[in-house]
């Protein structure tokens, strides 16, 4: 598909989000995320403590958050951390939720959110004191594309916390050839950064067979939550194939 085409392809399944209470309660039941930040992919409410923790951001940091979604993680980060906050991703959709989202949770004038892509985030060099990654650099083409566009992002000490899946085994034909390119325990070094820990992630993976589990016994009530059963069904058809990772790591 064309970057154009994927943009609107998620502009409708962020628009199918925003009226689904029945996805928003399975999403809280599983993992423990609060319905009202509008979190959109699978990384569980304790995961949020651990990326606070490795960006290490100081007071008044500028966070980025790269394939931002509806924002909720980045809005909670920065919340937590006292930062400043650029959310960006390609979905116009997403970012307006973002806004509402960021305008009940930040202070006036700590957040803004724009368009822009894995590859190309359109800011100039060295701007941000952390930058986040949650389940989007995979679609990055190849994912080292966008490692490099981090790096060129952070300030020298800048901190990076990415999350993704990796092949548990590199010869498995059922893993898709995006999660098969990646590979952050080789990538970011060849990216230019330094301190990386790329770390697996059980109890994050555990939450998201939840998630599945739930979506598919959950009636078929309304656009988001087939679109989340979709997505379960073939996730839990090769569930053992995949393993979930943090990968965190500093620019020198």
């Amino acid at each position: 598909m064309t970057a154009a085409r994927d943009a609107a392809y998620f502009d409708q399944w962020y628009a199918d989000m925003a009226a689904s209470p029945t996805r928003d309660a399975i999403v809280a039941s599983t993992l423990g995320l609060p319905p009202e930040l509008g979190f959109a992919s699978a990384l569980p409410w304790p995961g949020l403590a651990e990326i606070t923790s490795a960006l290490r951001l100081p007071p008044d940091g500028l966070l980025l958050d790269i394939g931002c979604g509806r924002g909720g993680y980045g809005i909670e980060v920065a919340h937590r951390a006292g930062a400043r906050l650029v959310g960006m991703d390609f979905s116009a959709v997403a970012l307006a939720h973002a806004e509402s989202i960021s305008a009940r949770r930040l202070p006036a004038g700590r957040a803004e959110f724009r368009l822009g892509t894995l590859v190309e985030a359109g800011l100039p060099p060295a701007v941000a004191d952390g930058l986040m990654c949650v389940d989007a650099v995979q679609f990055a083409e190849p994912p080292l594309a966008g490692l490099l566009e981090f790096r060129r992002l952070l300030r020298s000490g800048g901190r990076l916390a990415v999350t993704s899946w990796e092949a548990v085994d590199p010869a498995d034909e059922r893993v898709s050839a995006r999660i098969h390119a990646m590979n952050l325990r080789r990538d970011l070094p060849q990216a230019g950064f330094v301190d990386v820990e790329v770390r697996e992630m059980p109890e994050w993976r555990a939450a998201e067979r939840a998630l599945w589990e739930a979506a598919l016994a959950a009636p078929d009530a309304d656009p988001a939550v087939r679109s989340l059963q979709v997505e379960g069904r073939r996730s839990l058809d090769t569930f053992d194939s995949l393993r979930r990772v943090l990968a965190t790591a500093t620019a020198p």
